[in-house]
């Protein structure tokens, strides 16, 4: 396999390489795209150096697969033109997320619905990635009727330039960079992605719209808060999911239990419960404060975190890309 990664330099980027060095993933070449300024720039991987290129020649050389990390107006413009050339383009931007021609994927839930010929794949917002592993074998136990979701999202959601505003105002220096319109040490922004005119953020509603494309089922009902906070290492979730069928705790347990991807730690007598901290660096879906919603039947309370950068973003893309080759749906 012939591989490229769009967006080489960036936060996902660099985490993409960590990820597909530590699952081995085989290629027989690998091309780093980044932005003009970065061209002819070398960043030494397992060993050895490589040059990062231009989005133009990688295109020209036309890799097996190439998984895009640099924003949604980068793959408007050029996952088609990649696509024209026979390449599989994983993107990891909103571009093509919500398009109906386009599959939106987390292959441990949805991989299944993959076919030969499709060129562009969306992954999923590293919000929804997370909510909807836990939630999915759920689904299929108990049908989600509603979803009340409130995110605590970490500033490397916002790339680097929002980790090293973060860390500026820690220590009480300023080099002029303002990637939020306030103030994120020690405070909690309920603003990620612009306002539309309903009052949500884009992020609010990706979550909304995403989860009902990856769950195949538009008859869910959500509705999201999404809030910055000033952590690095992963996104926390509350999520609050009335279900058609009733529950037994003890068997919602089990099933998060025998989730691949997913690990329960829900022993609150030792404190013991995901957190942003432990998340960082780890490929897995943390799953914690289970209990049942006392002011309604059929509805259950869950504590959701996992790091935003891997399975939220660069693990999941791999991920795809694996399961492309294991079913031959790559063209060598």
């Amino acid at each position: 396999m012939k591989l490229a990664i769009v967006g080489a330099t960036g936060l996902v980027g660099q985490e993409l390489l960590k990820v597909i060095e530590e699952r081995n993933v085989e290629f027989d070449e690998l091309y780093l795209v980044a932005s003009a300024k970065s061209v002819g720039q070398k960043i030494k991987f397992k060993g050895k150096d490589y040059t990062i290129k231009s989005i133009e020649e990688v295109c020209e050389i036309a890799p097996d697969v190439a998984i895009f990390s640099a924003g949604g107006g980068t793959s408007l413009e050029w996952a088609p033109k990649y696509a024209e050339k026979g390449i599989i383009v994983i993107d990891n931007s909103s571009a093509w997320r919500m398009d109906p021609t386009k599959k939106l994927v987390v292959p441990e839930i949805n991989g299944h619905v993959l076919k030969i010929d499709d060129r562009i794949i969306a992954n999923p917002n590293c919000s929804t990635i997370q909510m909807v592993m836990a939630l999915a074998p759920l689904h299929v136990k108990y049908k989600i009727k509603r979803i009340v979701v409130s995110t605590y999202q970490s500033v490397t959601g916002t790339g680097k330039d929002a980790v090293q505003q973060m860390m500026e105002e820690r220590q009480g220096i300023s080099n002029g960079i303002k990637v939020y319109p306030h103030r994120i040490d020690m405070n909690a922004l309920p603003h990620i992605d612009s306002f539309l005119d309903n009052g949500y953020t884009k992020e609010e509603m990706k979550m909304v719209n995403e989860t009902r494309k990856i769950l195949e089922d538009n008859s869910i009902g959500v509705t999201s808060t999404t809030v910055r906070i000033p952590a690095i290492g992963g996104h926390s979730e509350a999520v609050n999911v009335e279900f058609h069928k009733d529950f037994e705790l003890k068997e919602v347990r089990e099933l998060l239990e025998q989730t691949p991807g997913v690990i329960v730690q829900d022993d609150v007598k030792n404190n013991v419960y995901p957190m942003p901290i432990h998340s960082h660096g780890k490929d897995e879906v943390f799953v914690g404060r289970l209990r049942r919603d006392e002011s309604q039947p059929r509805t259950l309370n869950m504590w959701i975190v996992s790091d935003n950068l891997r399975k939220g973003a660069a693990t999941n893309a791999v991920q795809i890309a694996e399961f492309l080759m294991e079913k031959s749906l790559v063209i060598n």
